[in-house]
């Protein structure tokens, strides 16, 4: 399966608010919080790792996978940009 680039990327700091990682793909999205998340953020990585699962899996849109990490980025209060 080939990779589709989300509609609007996703722009965040995980490490320094300078040094900002751009997301553009559901697979780009699974490696960031898999290698960077902060840990006590367990339960939004899951919920969203579960859903690019899903999405590179055929049940879901990229589009489902680009809001469930933009909801877990605010919910782990992680600087974001959109765009």
């Amino acid at each position: 399966m080939t990779e589709r680039k989300w509609s609007k990327a996703v722009t965040i700091a995980l490490e320094k608010p300078e040094e900002w990682v751009i997301i553009d793909t559901t697979q780009a999205a699974s490696w960031a919080m898999i290698e960077d998340w902060p840990v006590e953020e367990a339960p939004a990585l899951d919920r969203a790792l579960s859903v690019c699962a899903d999405v590179i899996s055929g049940k879901r849109t990229p589009e489902d996978a680009r809001q469930a990490f933009i909801a877990a980025v605010k919910e782990a209060k992680i600087p974001m940009k959109e765009g």
